[in-house]
């Protein structure tokens, strides 16, 4: 039922996403679900997992929930899963979270979309940012670096880049040692060719 999640997986590594999401709703409740991968902090509990999966009512962001899963079910124990969706307890319980399973299996993406709404676009730098200890709210591109020898950008730099910049990540993304730098102001912010421009400077 949830079959999708194993080719979204083979997309996002084709791909070099470590993150993921998609809306889902459910009983007239919209959900945002980030998928991710487990790649450094991101550590698989179930030997069986593809993904791991965070879910947040889209009315109340502070409202989570975070489970793994394959291409078979969600792996979580069934009375966290009802208390989460509003999933009332009954005799035919089982036939119920099949309904569920099979509902949002049909929302699952095959691959990574082009672009993401706003509020996923936050929730998915917040989580970046996480994995690599940044302050969530460094969203303003001021200038491109190189790494010292043998250092390498993040993967959650990079995904954050394709996200916020794509324009600015496409020049660079075949150079993994040029790291993105962002900053909390918006008065910081560079366009592209300034970017480009000082980096080329900087070369000289």
């Amino acid at each position: 039922m949830l079959s999708k999640f194993k080719q979204l997986k083979e997309d996002m590594e084709k791909n070099d996403w470590t993150i993921t999401s998609f809306l889902f709703t459910y009983k007239s409740i919209k959900y945002v679900v980030l998928v991710k991968r487990f790649i450094d902090n991101v550590k698989k509990r179930d030997p069986y997992a593809l993904v791991k999966l965070d879910f947040f009512k889209a009315n109340d962001l502070s409202c989570t929930l975070s489970a793994e899963a394959n291409s078979k079910k969600i792996l979580i124990d069934a009375r966290t899963l009802r208390e989460y969706f509003g999933i009332e307890y009954s005799e035919n319980l089982g036939d119920i979270l099949m309904q569920f399973s099979k509902r949002f299996g049909e929302f699952i993406p095959v691959s990574v979309p082009l672009q993401f709404s706003e509020l996923e676009v936050g929730l998915i730098i917040k989580s970046l940012s996480k994995g690599d200890s940044e302050d969530p709210n460094k969203v303003f591109c001021y200038k491109v670096r190189r790494n010292p020898k043998g250092q390498m950008r993040s993967l959650y730099n990079a995904d954050k880049t394709k996200i916020l910049r794509l324009s600015l990540f496409n020049y660079f993304k075949d150079d993994k040692s040029i790291s993105f730098c962002y900053s909390t102001e918006k008065k910081d912010e560079n366009d592209d060719a300034t970017i480009l421009y000082n980096f080329s400077i900087n070369k000289l």
